[in-house]
Parts: structure tokens; C-alpha cells; sequence
């Protein structure tokens, strides 16, 4: 077992429920008629065509010396945490845009082992009060349970009906709702399918949680929550990256097929050992939120290592971890914590972004 990974291929799906169906059929329908008409670097591929270059925008490419910032906020309190971490960012980069969302719900186990039903609640309000035009969220589950069963059972379909966004089940999606995309000098054999949800959405913003992962990742933050995105019933991806050697370089190289606008990072609970479903739980007190995937994980791999966690996250410098080194070498973020800047604020926060510089700081 490994997130978001299965080795058994299914030749079915599920049947689509009439409110899934629903709006799964008019987000692809929105989708396809928007490809028509955003950037070249965001414009899908024809069937069974690769892109020349990845998906990544010049934009979100940071170039050598440019810093980002990392807010972080010392709490217990999740929904308080996400809002002012958030806020510390002073930026809104969803404003007027169709949002989708990219969750943790690889399983229904309490957080840390999926995303907590407090932070979906709360980010969600706050993207809605920015001023975003909509939001969709968009998973696909597994191993073990259905997508939609966790979903069930975490409460997701409750909560949509709530807060009032939409939900995309990528496990009962069609085969026309993906595109294959090949990554340029890539570990994958070739490529793999990318759902069109994400290629062409207009903002993405996703919430991970804070955890080791026993199974290859060695820790599964804001890159790892990419392998969700890639299908596991009738194809073999899952198997190829769970079998390979490169599985951590191949996690930094499905980011190349979309470029995130926001990354939430729920620490209220960490897992320092075992992962991604069960694990060694601790009260880790922190959520972060930041623009840049490279050094939401860098930052989250440093506060593990200050937890105390496996062998394997706690090697070397936290960029030469092999998930974040190869997604700074594709231009996918930060390239070293020197390009990090912590915006803190209370006291709290800022004597604990210090121990987490020190951390990152270490060679």
C-alpha cells in the first residue's frame, strides 16, 4: 500500500450519482469549451499527444535568487490557522478565477492520515470570500475504499451542499476528461494521463497535511499530493512508480503537468513515522500557506526532522531530499532555503520560524 497508489486494475467504474454527474458533466463541459481560449502553456494536448514543454508557466518558474514567502502560524486551531495564514500572505491569487481544489483524501483516516473536515470548511470560506468565481474540488481515492466512500464518509458531499462548491470524482470521470502527458527527461516510460480538470483550470490550490510516508515517498506534503491526480483503475502508472527506484524523482515530475496557485499545509497533527493512512501521531501546532510547493515541503520536512522522524526524511539537507531536490531542478520552485522568507504574526510563530531556519539552514 502507498497513497494514492493501487497495484490491482480494475476494468470498471462505479456509476456516476445523478449530483456527481451532474456537476462533473458541466465543469468538462466548461473546461472544453475553455480550452479553446487560455495560454498556449495551459492549452491541452489532442488525444494521445504529449506537450512540447511542461505545463509549468514562465511565471511560476522562480528564478535563482527570488524569494518566496512562507507564512506560518503556531496554533491548535485549524480553522483560525488557515485563515490567518492565509492572510499573512498579504497576496490573493484566486480572485475572479474558477478554483479547483486538490485535497488529501486518499483514505478516510483522521488527519493527519486525510485532509480534516475543519480545513477543507474553513478554506473553502476563505477562497469564496476572495472573491473566487467558483470552487470544484477534485480527487481520486486509494487504495482500498472507493473515492466516493471517502468521500462519504469524511463528509464531503454534506459539506459541498453546505458551503455550496462542486465536486469532480476523478475515478468516475471518462475516458475524454484526461489528456497523456509526458513529462520532457522524465523517469516515467510514457508519461502517464492527467486529468483536464487540473490542466486547464484557470487557479489551483491545494491543502495537504503534515506526514512521513512508509511506502517510498519518505514524506507525503504538497508534491506527493500530485500522484492523486493520476489515474490507478486500468492503467499502470501506479504500479510503475511504486516499483521504481525513482519513485520520489517521478513524484516531483507529475508536478510538472500543472503549476498550483495556493498550498495550505495543515500541521495541527503530524505523522513522524509510519504513513500516509496510520503512523506515530504527534501534536505538531502549525499551518503554513504559501505560493511555492518546492518550499512548503522543504519547510515541512524541516518541521518533522524538529519532531523527530524516520532515518530517511532526517538525511542530508532538506534540499537534497530527492522529492524536493528534483522539483527545484525542474524550475518547479525555490531552489534553496536561502530563498525563503518566513512571515510570522505573533511571537509564538516567530521564535518557532527560527528553530524551523535553523533547520533548513543546516547542512
Amino acid at each position: 500500500m502507498s497513497e494514492n497508489g493501487d497495484l490491482n486494475h480494475r476494468s470498471s467504474i462505479e456509476s456516476i450519482g445523478r449530483r456527481e454527474f451532474i456537476k462533473g458533466a458541466a465543469l468538462v463541459g466548461g473546461l472544453t469549451l475553455l480550452s479553446t481560449v487560455v495560454p498556449a502553456c495551459l492549452v491541452s494536448p489532442r488525444e494521445n499527444e504529449s506537450p512540447a514543454e511542461p505545463a509549468v508557466s514562465p511565471a511560476s518558474v522562480k528564478e535563482e535568487g527570488k524569494m518566496t514567502k512562507i507564512a506560518l502560524v503556531r496554533t491548535g486551531d485549524r480553522a483560525e490557522g488557515v485563515r490567518k495564514a492565509i492572510s499573512l500572505l498579504g497576496s490573493n491569487p484566486v480572485r475572479n478565477k474558477k478554483v479547483v481544489l486538490k485535497p488529501n483524501f486518499n483514505s478516510a483516516d483522521p488527519t493527519p492520515g486525510s485532509t480534516h473536515i475543519d480545513t477543507l470548511r474553513s478554506l473553502v470560506r476563505d477562497l469564496q470570500q476572495m472573491g473566487a468565481k467558483q470552487v470544484t474540488l477534485a480527487e481520486r481515492s486509494g487504495p482500498g475504499d472507493s473515492t466516493r466512500t471517502v468521500m462519504e464518509k469524511k463528509g464531503v458531499f454534506t459539506l459541498a451542499d453546505e458551503l455550496g462548491f462542486s465536486i469532480l470524482n476523478l475515478e468516475e470521470m471518462p475516458a475524454e476528461s484526461w489528456v497523456q502527458y509526458t513529462p520532457k527527461e522524465s523517469h516515467w516510460t510514457n508519461g502517464f494521463h492527467f486529468p483536464r480538470a487540473y490542466r486547464e483550470a484557470e487557479s489551483i490550490v491545494q491543502t495537504c497535511c503534515l506526514k512521513t510516508h512508509a511506502y517510498g515517498g519518505h514524506f507525503t506534503l504538497s508534491l506527493k499530493l500530485a500522484v492523486g491526480m493520476v489515474p490507478r483503475v486500468g492503467y499502470p502508472y501506479m504500479g510503475q512508480l511504486h516499483s521504481s527506484s525513482y519513485q520520489r524523482q517521478m513524484i516531483a515530475e507529475i508536478n510538472t503537468a500543472f503549476s498550483p496557485d495556493l498550498v495550505v499545509l495543515d500541521g495541527v497533527e503530524a505523522f513522524v513515522d509510519g504513513g500516509p493512512a496510520r503512523g506515530t501521531k504527534v501534536a505538531a501546532g502549525v499551518v503554513l500557506a504559501g505560493l511555492d510547493r518546492v518550499a512548503i515541503d522543504a519547510v515541512g520536512v524541516a518541521i518533522l526532522r524538529l519532531l523527530g522522524t524516520t532515518p530517511e526524511v532526517s538525511k542530508g539537507p532538506v534540499f537534497s531530499q530527492e522529492q524536493i531536490a528534483r522539483a527545484a531542478e525542474l524550475g518547479l520552485g525555490v531552489k534553496s532555503p536561502q530563498q525563503i522568507q518566513f512571515v510570522t504574526g505573533d511571537k509564538e510563530s516567530e521564535t518557532y520560524a527560527q528553530k524551523v531556519r535553523e533547520v533548513l539552514l543546516k547542512s
